[in-house]
């Protein structure tokens, strides 16, 4: 049996992969990606946090992109690739726990709420709705600034103002799982709360949940990156933070457009990339869409 099932699942992931290979920008997606997580991977085998110290620039200030630094340099003379590149981990690890924060308790509060009716279900949405309605940037931009500020903080701020739409999102799809036949006859024969949540709900929003973690990730970076331009996060090596530095040195009137350019492109890259590799991650794993396609 166990050897059947772990065939069977060969071949799912192989349609999987054949069916995600058609989609052209689902591909370069995942390409852009890829190349951004090795990056940022890698970075401390060739650079350390020193590269982010103003009083460690080797170049000139405001140095033009050329052969000396390639990307030119800051207000302090730092390379601005190598901000770039150590900056990427930070952006990279806020982005991917706080879509991951986001969606454990968007999916927590979705099934409770779909699989719990009555009271419970009506408490659970009212408490969601509360939150869907609140100005989410003003909100994560509060409570980092009453929190402090660290990585620590603008991640919870980010999951605490974004699980909403993916609690609605799961809860519909735990109401249309549990309108299934095969669900009554489970718990006719007897099936808890956690049996048929974890053997039957959960794997079924599964394939939903990881398109929607993609671009949850995608929502997070550009959170993270207005609340660092903003200045409501105290840490100094994300991409957002550099587009924050550029403001307070007036890069605009010093003529260093790279400074401005470079860290936005890298978000607006990044960003573009988890969206097309959700977009496309979703298209192959619902159904609907695939046969509309």
């Amino acid at each position: 049996m166990t050897s059947l099932t772990w065939t069977r699942r060969r071949r799912s992931l192989g349609r999987f992969w054949a069916e995600f290979r058609t989609h052209t920008a689902g591909m370069i997606g995942l390409g852009i990606l890829l190349f951004a997580v090795v990056m940022a991977l890698i970075a401390p085998l060739f650079i350390d946090e020193s590269v982010t110290s103003v009083v460690e620039g080797t170049g000139s200030r405001w140095a033009a992109p050329g052969a000396g630094h390639v990307l030119g340099t800051d207000e302090s003379g730092r390379s601005i690739l190598l901000l770039i590149w150590w900056g990427s981990r930070t952006s990279l690890l806020i982005g991917f726990l706080a879509a991951l924060l986001t969606v454990v308790i968007g999916t927590v509060v979705g099934i409770a709420a779909g699989h719990f009716r009555g009271w419970p279900s009506a408490v659970l949405m009212r408490v969601t709705d509360w939150f869907l309605v609140l100005p989410s940037l003003v909100t994560a931009l509060v409570l980092a600034a009453m929190l402090g500020g660290s990585t620590t903080t603008i991640i919870i701020a980010i999951a605490i103002t974004s699980w909403p739409s993916t609690a609605r999102l799961i809860r519909a799809q735990t109401l249309a799982v549990e309108a299934r036949p095969y669900i009554e006859r489970s718990k006719a024969l007897g099936a808890g709360h956690w049996h048929i949540t974890t053997r039957h709900v959960l794997p079924n929003v599964g394939p939903l949940l990881l398109a929607s973690t993609t671009l949850e990730v995608a929502s997070a970076i550009v959170t993270e990156s207005t609340l660092a331009f903003l200045g409501a996060s105290s840490n100094k090596t994300s991409w957002g933070a550099m587009l924050r530095g550029s403001y307070d040195w007036n890069a605009a009137t010093q003529g260093a457009w790279w400074y401005i350019l470079i860290p936005g492109l890298c978000i607006v890259a990044v960003v573009m990339a988890f969206t097309m590799f959700g977009r496309a991650l979703e298209a192959v794993l619902n159904p609907r869409l695939r046969r509309a396609g």
